[in-house]
């Protein structure tokens, strides 16, 4: 028998391996019933610093795990708004009202419309769970925004996600 603190280990990489692979396969079912080019998992691991820690692609040419946007485009006035439930869906990122920082990113990531969700748990926002089509615009759904919405709900309260 394994002593309490390699039991400790063991049972928290059970926990993480667990939490990984509901994320992977949320994020590859919601891309596939999108038919979207990519959806990530954006994770805050610092005052609104984060990365793309998880992505399900129709192309790997699409791939942008690991990227961090531009420093100070997502700042305290964006988190504030996905604090407070903001969901922003963007048909077109040419024609939408948005900060050129943020058009700039998107372009960079090859981005036509976007679809962003907060992940909220209850010590606040824990990261977004973001949609894209790059090969051309597109018009996001009220069914395709209720299932972003209902799988960041579902990643919010898995105990891994919650309590971190």
């Amino acid at each position: 028998m394994p002593d309490s603190s390699l039991q400790t280990i063991f049972d928290r990489l059970s926990r993480d391996l667990a939490r990984d692979t509901l994320i992977q396969t949320t994020t590859d079912e919601l891309r596939q019933s999108m038919n979207a080019d990519r959806v990530v998992l954006y994770y805050f691991y610092y005052q609104w610093a984060g990365r793309v820690t998880f992505e399900s692609l129709s192309d790997r040419k699409f791939s942008i795990l690991g990227a961090s946007g531009p420093d100070g485009c997502f700042n305290g006035e964006y988190a504030k708004l996905y604090e407070h439930g903001r969901v922003r869906a963007i048909p077109d990122i040419e024609i939408e009202p948005i900060q050129p920082c943020h058009r700039d990113l998107l372009r960079e990531l090859q981005v036509k419309a976007n679809l962003v969700v907060p992940i909220l748990t209850e010590r606040g926002l824990w990261g977004l769970l973001v949609a894209h089509h790059c090969q051309s615009t597109y018009e996001w759904s009220p069914a395709e925004i209720a299932a972003m919405q209902a799988a960041a709900n579902h990643l919010a309260v898995v105990p891994s996600i919650r309590d971190r």
